[in-house]
């Protein structure tokens, strides 16, 4: 089959998915421009011209990732009960890491020498951050926890990613029981400490 020459957002699109799905099947290791084009069915230079070098692919992982997150976030359903959608929230944020251990790596680790995020990179998460602020605000509103939105929303990020790195790596519990059990106890006890008073 002859390489596609147009530089076209369809292939764009194509060569972002493989070296998502190469990154997932493989690791940070796999990721070549090479590798990426053979994938897509294109050419190398191809692939540098859509995204200029390996850094730029990576940024571009780096983007998909957190659109993904906040596709898989709002599409959580808010239910009457803001404390419930707080865990259903944590849950959903976990298994999309879990399900995604390398991307998230990209997301949150940075794992490339050839990728370091800088200011226009740092807002990448600003729709994510934005919809768990408002989930966090709308249980404060109701009584459910109390505290200071923007701290209670980072509180609650750093401890699903920590706890989801700890369960990527195998750490958090020797069954799918006591890692839940774990998950459980966590997010109760944060948000039992946040327990407006």
């Amino acid at each position: 089959m002859p390489r596609p020459k147009t530089r076209t957002p369809e292939l764009r699109d194509r060569v972002l998915a493989v070296a998502i799905e190469l990154l997932s099947r493989e690791g940070a290791g796999a990721l070549t421009a090479r590798a990426v084009a053979q994938g897509a069915g294109t050419s190398t230079p191809a692939v540098y011209e859509l995204f200029g070098d390996k850094g730029g692919l990576v940024r571009a992982v780096f983007f998909e990732g957190f659109r993904r997150l906040h596709r898989r976030l709002r599409a959580l359903p808010e239910s009457g009960d803001p404390r419930a959608d707080l865990v259903a929230l944590a849950a959903g944020y976990r298994a999309f890491v879990v399900e995604n251990p390398i991307l998230a790596e990209v997301m949150l680790s940075r794992p490339f020498t050839d990728f370091s995020p800088g200011p226009e990179e740092a807002g990448a998460s600003g729709s994510v951050r934005t919809l768990i602020v408002e989930r966090v605000n709308r249980a404060i509103e109701a009584g459910a926890i109390a505290g200071d939105p923007i701290d209670v929303a980072h509180t609650l990020v750093a401890l699903v990613q920590g706890l989801a790195a700890a369960e990527n790596g195998q750490r958090l519990g020797t069954t799918p029981a006591s890692v839940d059990r774990r998950w459980a106890l966590a997010v109760e006890a944060l948000l039992d400490g946040l327990a407006a008073t």
